[in-house]
C-alpha cells in the first residue's frame, strides 16, 4: 500500500511581492473606479437637491431621509414604469429562451440546407447598429398596429435578444456529449424527448447565462422604448427616468432612487446566478 503523502504549503517567493502589490493596488483602482459613481448615486438618493450640489462634495450625508424614495414609491404612475419593464422583460427573456433553445438544437444536432448561411446571417444581425433601422422598424410597427403595445416592445426586443442567444446557447450544446441525446433516440424517444429530457436539465448554465443577458438588455433599452411607446402608461423605466426632468428643475434625489430602484432587479439577478453566468459565458471556450 503506498503511503500518502502530504504536499507541503508552498511559500511566496518574496520576489513577488511587488507583483502582488501592484496587483491589488490595481485592483482597488478598479473597484474604486467602477464602485464610486454607484456610490455617489446611493448617497445622492438620501441627500436633498441642495445637499447634493453643496461644496465641498460630501460622500456621506447628516441629514439622511428616505423622501426621495418614497415620492417615487407612493406615485402610481411612477410605480407603472417598472410594471411595464417587468412585464416586457420577462416575456422577452422567457419567449428568447423557448426559441434559441430550439433553434440552438438544430444548429447543434443535424445537419441541413441553408444551416450555415443560416447561422452567418444571424451572425451578421448583431453587427447592424440598431439606430440604422430605427426609422423602417418604425414604419413596421405602426403597419401592424401594435405602436404602443406590449406585443411591439417584445417583438422589437427579441429581434435584437435572439441572435445573441442563439449563438451562445448553439455554443453550449456543441460542448455537450452528443452520446447523451443519440441514447434517448436509441431507446426509441424522439428529438423533442432527448431535448426536453436530456440536453435542457444539464444546460441550465447556459440557459441561465442567456436568460440574465436578455432580461438586462430588455430592461435596459431606451431607444427603441422611446420611439414606439407615446403614452405613460406603456413607459418603461429608462423613459421613466427621462421624464423625471422637467423643464426648468430637475429632481436630482429623486432620478437618483429611481436609478437606484431600477438597478435592483439586474444586480440582484446577476450575484444570485454568477457562478451559472460565468460558467455560461466559458462553455465552449476550450475545446475538450
Amino acid at each position: 500500500m503506498t503511503p500518502l503523502t502530504t504536499a507541503k504549503p508552498t511559500r511566496t517567493p518574496s520576489r513577488d511581492i511587488p507583483g502582488r502589490i501592484l496587483v491589488w493596488l490595481g485592483l482597488l483602482a478598479g473597484a474604486a473606479f467602477a464602485g464610486l459613481p454607484v456610490l455617489w448615486m446611493l448617497s445622492s438618493s438620501f441627500k436633498s437637491n441642495q445637499e447634493i450640489f453643496e461644496l465641498p462634495p460630501r460622500l456621506l450625508t447628516e441629514s439622511f431621509s428616505f423622501d426621495a424614495y418614497l415620492a417615487i414609491l407612493g406615485d402610481p404612475s411612477r410605480l407603472r414604469f417598472f410594471t411595464n419593464s417587468y412585464v416586457v422583460a420577462i416575456c422577452v427573456t422567457i419567449l428568447t429562451l423557448i426559441v434559441a433553445i430550439h433553434a440552438a438544437y438544430a444548429f447543434s444536432r443535424f445537419a441541413f440546407r441553408m444551416k450555415h448561411p443560416l447561422k452567418l446571417l444571424i451572425i451578421s444581425v448583431q453587427a447592424v447598429p440598431p439606430i440604422t433601422v430605427l426609422i423602417p422598424y418604425f414604419g413596421i410597427i405602426v403597419a401592424l398596429k401594435m405602436y404602443d403595445t406590449y406585443p411591439g416592445l417584445i417583438f422589437t426586443y427579441m429581434l435584437f435578444t435572439l441572435p445573441y442567444a442563439i449563438i451562445m446557447m448553439t455554443s453550449y450544446m456543441n460542448s455537450l456529449p452528443r452520446e447523451l441525446d443519440e441514447a434517448v433516440r436509441v431507446d426509441g424517444g424522439s428529438s423533442m424527448t432527448a431535448l426536453w429530457r436530456v440536453l435542457v436539465p444539464v444546460s441550465v448554465p447556459g440557459i441561465v447565462s442567456v436568460g440574465v443577458y436578455t432580461f438586462m438588455i430588455a430592461w435596459n433599452e431606451y431607444l427603441f422604448a422611446l420611439t414606439l411607446t407615446s403614452s405613460e402608461s406603456m413607459r418603461t423605466v429608462p423613459i421613466g427616468l427621462q421624464l423625471l426632468m422637467g423643464q426648468h428643475s430637475y429632481e436630482w434625489n429623486e432620478i437618483m432612487a429611481m436609478s437606484i430602484l431600477g438597478s435592483i432587479p439586474v444586480l440582484a439577478l446577476f450575484l444570485f446566478f454568477q457562478r451559472y453566468f460565468m460558467s455560461g459565458l466559458t462553455s465552449g471556450a476550450v475545446k475538450n
